[in-house]
């Protein structure tokens, strides 16, 4: 099993996958070789200069248990198929240009301890589904999402822990 997926990889994912791997299951060619991609629980793909969206086959990565995706250039929204990915410890977008709301399917990761959507351009109000993780709000290492277009009224069980967001276009 691979642990670790390569930005090689995470391409592969982003453009459909091109070959089956000896398991059966899908997997992206790397130098010949096919590797599975649905075992893999680490994605490190930070701070590499990424453009584009999220693809929603993310949701297809069921095993992952770290998601970094912080530091790029990502643009759209958060696939909803984001909650897909119910093995979640760690889930890192901040610090990107994403847009939209934060989706309600953000709740089904009940096993994530961090949360970092930082810097970014989300607005819309935040899910009260949010209230289902299993977050130390108040620690701006396990939870943050400041410096967004995020609106009131705030979910009751982060309503101290918003940060700073830009309100102005909100109702």
């Amino acid at each position: 099993m691979i642990r670790y997926i390569s930005l090689l990889l995470f391409i592969g994912l982003a453009w459909g996958q091109d070959c089956t791997a000896d398991d059966g299951t899908d997997g992206a060619e790397l130098w010949g070789e096919c590797y599975s991609i649905e075992n893999t629980t680490d994605l490190h793909l930070g701070n590499n200069g990424l453009t584009g969206s999220i693809p929603p086959e993310i949701g297809n990565l069921t095993n992952l248990t770290y998601l970094g995706l912080y530091l790029n250039q990502l643009t759209g929204s958060i696939p909803p198929e984001i909650g897909n990915l119910t093995n979640l410890t760690w889930l890192d977008l901040g610090n990107n240009g994403l847009t939209g709301s934060i989706p309600p399917e953000i709740g089904n990761l009940t096993n994530l301890t961090h949360l970092n959507l930082r810097y970014n351009q989300l607005n819309g109000e935040i899910p009260e589904s949010i209230c289902d993780l299993n977050i130390e709000w108040s620690s701006s290492w396990s939870f943050n999402i400041s410096n967004n277009q995020l609106c009131p009224p705030y979910p009751s069980c982060i309503e101290d822990d918003v940060g700073n967001q830009d309100t102005s276009d909100c109702p």
